[in-house]
Formats: C-alpha cells, structure tokens, sequence
C-alpha cells in the first residue's frame, strides 16, 4: 500500500466546510495524488479554495500539467455537480484570476475574499494574504528570488521522500523543518500572522481563514482566531468545520501515523 492510499478516509465523512490552499497545480512538487483522496474522502456543503490553486507563475515558463493535476480540477467540478458550493479565493500566484473576481459558474464562485460564518456564529475573513506580505506587495523581484530558492529546497525534499518512500517512512517536509529552525523565517510568520489579525480586528470580525505562508496552524492571536490551511505542496494540510462549528486542522503525515499504528496493531493481533 503507498503512502497516497493510505491518506484515504476509511469512508466518506460528510462535514459542513473544507478549506485548501496553495496546491500549486501546475508545478512538480504539487501532491496533487493526496489531495485528490483527500477531497474524495468528503462530503462537504462548501469548499473554499483560499488562493494558489493554479501556479500561473511557474507556468510562464512552460507548461507542466500531468493527469494527477487534472484529477484534482476533475473532483472538486464533481462536487460542485453534486451541491457543493466552490469558492475560489484569489492568491498572488493565481493573480491573473482577479480580473474576474465576481464571476459565477453555477455553484462555483471566484472572489477575492470572503465572509463565512461557521456553525457556533463566528465570522471568519477568508482571504489568501499576499496582501499582508510585504516582500510579496513591495518587493515583487525579493518574492520571485525567495520563490526560486523555495523551488530548490522542494526538490531536495522531493528526492529525500522518494527514498523515505522506498524504506518504508511516511512524508516528512524538508522546508517546512526548516521554517521552524531559521529564526527570520519564524519572525516573518510571526509579523504576517501579527498583521492579518490587525485588519480582522479592524473588520471587527472574529477571525480569519487564509494560506500563503504554507504553514498551517490554528491559534490565538490576541483575540483573534487565526487559522491557516498550510499547503498542498510540503506539508499537505487542510482545514475542516464539522456540524457543531468546531474546526479541526488535518495533516496527512497524522493521518499515515494513524494507518500505520493500524497496521502495525492488526499484524500483531
């Protein structure tokens, strides 16, 4: 059994919300292969794709679109068909979007941002939170820099799971390990996550849904709840709101440590 079908729900779990951000189609190093177990694993009323879904910036330079990646696009129309409502936030790289924010597709809906409500009242801007990025907004020649140096470390992580892979191991993020150890990279999570609560503060609203910094998380900030999805690329990672409002953060390496304890206890047995 491969570490893909192992991230399959043992059957379809019907929940009220799910979020995804930055998947990355388009690129190498999208897992597009989990993602799509992932959504087929769940019967959800909406689904919002918070930003990055499509990389239009590594597709100027030649196109990279396997059949995994046309799943995905495949899975999330048949949901739509089937009643979910899609709604797809804008990021920086899928910014060629946000000439047609507003758009409405049947159940599917593209916008900049958004307003949801959960089930216990809370009202949570979704939004993707480039727009909180200073390199990302002021410095646009530093993010396509740091971008280059991102890709590098994904293939070095891309290589190291293959052979964890082979040996038996479960996934493990290079880069998202090294986000936790290089003290600029924890400061500047900290100071985009600083100033995304700020704005939610000044909406008055009760929190705030976003991606971009592909580092999930649900937290406090001040009296902010602050709720990242993290990513499709690294850390494979998504946000689900169940019937009662409460919201849990899902990560596909617990969710193979979980099969795989399993496994081990059924062998034993």
């Amino acid at each position: 059994m491969t570490s893909a079908e192992l991230a399959k729900p043992s059957r379809k779990q019907r929940v009220r919300t799910l979020w995804i951000s930055d998947v990355h189609l388009g690129t190498r190093d999208c897992q597009a292969e989990h993602l799509s177990r992932f959504l087929k694993g769940y019967h959800a009323d909406r689904v919002y794709l918070v930003g990055d879904i499509i990389d239009g910036w590594k597709m100027r330079g030649g196109m990279y679109w396997p059949q995994a990646h046309t799943n995905v696009i495949r899975r999330l129309l048949t949901m739509s068909k089937r009643g979910t409502e899609v709604i797809y936030v804008t990021g920086n790289h899928d910014e060629f979007l946000r000439r047609y924010s507003k758009l409405i597709l049947g159940n599917i809906q593209l916008v900049d941002e958004a307003v949801h409500v959960t089930a216990d009242g809370r009202h949570l801007l979704v939004i993707h939170g480039d727009q909180f990025d200073v390199i990302t907004r002021y410095h646009r020649w530093l993010a396509f820099l740091g971008d280059s140096a991102y890709e590098f470390t994904l293939t070095l992580n891309r290589w190291l799971n293959h052979w964890r892979a082979r040996y038996g191991y479960g996934y493990w993020s290079l880069s998202a390990y090294l986000k936790h150890k290089v003290k600029t990279a924890v400061s500047f999570i900290s100071d985009f996550e600083e100033a995304i609560a700020h704005e939610v503060t000044r909406r008055e609203l009760h929190g705030v849904v976003c991606g971009h910094i592909h580092h999930a998380e649900i937290r406090k900030v001040g009296e902010v709840d602050y709720l990242n999805c993290g990513d499709w690329v690294e850390s494979c990672t998504a946000l689900i709101e169940h019937w009662d409002g409460h919201i849990e953060l899902y990560r596909l390496s617990d969710e193979q440590a979980r099969d795989a304890q399993l496994k081990a206890e059924m062998v034993v047995g």
